[in-house]
């Protein structure tokens, strides 16, 4: 367990490391978050953050990036589930119900839609029917974690076989639950330098479903798994009420 000073000092790495994905120093900390802590305090403290393996130093760098076990204790311990703003709901659902205007199957809309809110690339599908849709692998290579053609390759390969992976997801979930696997968590081996966060689901026919983010492990984790949350809700009800307000009058539309 992290003191209260060290739980900030983490933080306050991974919230810089997922803007910029640059290593972190102590003195950007000093000045951009924690000005009431000094620079060779945050640096004590970084130190002792990468003794525990919170925390790691890359290559020809000064700087620090979170570990996969530095991820794993924020998720836990230090991440603070807000729900999706009204804005975004609404954002989305307007949307989705223009997608659905073109007549594009739910699952493949419900992707393309998850991957461009999070920048991720987003996976659904229905396990019964072996049905599975991927949008946003242009936006995960645009990444400088995969710039390299090897990883984009691992990624592909990976997704081709995603119907035959998904009992091996399954067996890491309870049901109903929103699960989210850190880089070699993953049960997914070759894309060990991701983050995924996964849903299973139920329709109303008594199939089952996932719907799935994959990304870098600087993703916004927070913000990520509120839109598969969102997402996951659409499947289940398979409907979307939006409501928009025209001259003091709310009109309703139902999908």
């Amino acid at each position: 367990m992290l003191t209260t000073r060290q739980g900030k000092i983490l933080a306050a790495i991974i919230r810089e490391y997922t803007t910029t994905a640059v290593p972190v120093s102590s003195s950007l900390l000093a000045k951009k978050y924690h000005s009431e802590y000094s620079s060779a305090t945050i640096r004590n403290e970084m130190h002792l953050l990468e003794q525990e393996g919170f925390i790691l130093k890359p290559h020809i760098s000064a700087g620090r990036i979170p570990s996969d076990q530095g991820y794993r204790y924020f998720v836990d311990k230090l991440l603070k589930i807000k729900k999706l703003s009204e804005y975004d709901q609404k954002n989305l659902q307007v949307e989705l119900l223009r997608m659905k205007a073109q007549n594009v199957r739910l699952s493949r809309t419900l992707a393309r839609l998850l991957s461009t809110a999070s920048r991720c690339m987003a996976i659904s599908g229905v396990i019964e029917k072996k049905e599975f849709y991927d949008f946003g692998m242009h936006t995960l290579i645009e990444d400088p974690e995969f710039n390299k053609l090897g990883e984009v390759s691992k990624i592909s390969a990976s997704l081709d076989l995603i119907d035959e992976r998904v009992g091996d997801l399954l067996q890491r979930m309870e049901d109903n639950e929103i699960k989210i696997f850190i880089g070699k968590e993953n049960p997914i081996k070759e894309i060990q330098k991701c983050s995924m966060i996964v849903a299973p689901y139920r329709l109303k026919s008594g199939q089952h479903g996932i719907v799935a983010l994959i990304g870098p492990k600087r993703m916004h984790y927070g913000r990520n798994r509120n839109l598969v949350d969102f997402v996951k809700k659409i499947f289940q009800k398979r409907q979307v009420e939006l409501i928009i307000t025209v001259s003091g009058t709310a009109i309703y539309f139902t999908m």
